[in-house]
């Protein structure tokens, strides 16, 4: 296309040049004129589009790439190592997870542990725990020990207790209680309380004391 409009624009450009004014009358070689600005203006036009389409090409070719790289990559990337067994795993009444710093979370349930609305120990939870201290003991005896008190989100109405965060913390304190005494240093093994405050899916899952095992001391 811009080759055509370029032969229409010398042709008319020759036509006046060899003929002359004097034998063409005015108004066609103002029409003539007028036709050979329109074609420069419409090849300027065409010129500039294909600069345009030049430089998206170039564009794309390079998203591309880029595209080509991140993909290369991401398939060169080693698979993550699998997490080694923390120990825990297979006592009864357990659940075991990690939070975003790596750190083990044992959690048990709450109602494994207490009665409702109570912060005494039953005693077939004592049979779980033993188990935990035992683990604790073999594998993270130079490990921080946090024990975490969570309820759900139901009012206190029939218990003692006058918030959720307080049963929390005596149920946290219980099981830090018991750990001491079976032979868990007091020192590297402190209790906090949450409260309502970490639901889990079910309040029934909310209900809980997690005992998160931290970095060596």
């Amino acid at each position: 296309m811009k080759t055509r409009l370029m032969v229409l624009a010398l042709g008319l450009i020759a036509v006046v040049g060899l003929t002359g004014c004097n034998t063409i009358s005015q108004a066609d070689y103002d029409a003539a004129i007028d036709e050979n600005t329109q074609l420069r203006e419409r090849l300027a036009t065409l010129q500039g589009n294909a600069q345009q389409s030049n430089e998206r090409n170039a564009d794309i070719t390079q998203e591309n790439e880029r595209l080509r790289q991140e993909i290369r990559a991401l398939n060169e990337r080693p698979e993550p190592a699998a997490r080694q067994a923390s120990g825990f795993e297979g006592i009864s009444g357990v659940d075991v997870g990690y939070n975003a710093s790596g750190e083990i979370i044992v959690g048990v349930a709450g109602d494994v542990l207490f009665a409702s609305g109570k912060a005494t120990l039953l005693n077939n939870s004592k049979t779980s725990l033993d188990q935990i201290v035992g683990v604790i003991n073999r594998q993270y005896a130079a490990n921080m020990i946090r024990v975490e008190g969570h309820t759900d989100s139901d009012p206190i109405k029939k218990s003692g207790w006058k918030t959720n965060e307080r049963l929390g913390a005596e149920r946290a304190m219980a099981v830090e209680t018991y750990l001491v005494s079976k032979g868990i240093d007091n020192d590297r093994v402190y209790s906090a309380t949450f409260g309502q405050s970490r639901p889990k899916g079910t309040k029934k899952d909310s209900r809980r004391v997690e005992i998160v095992i931290l970095g060596g001391s």
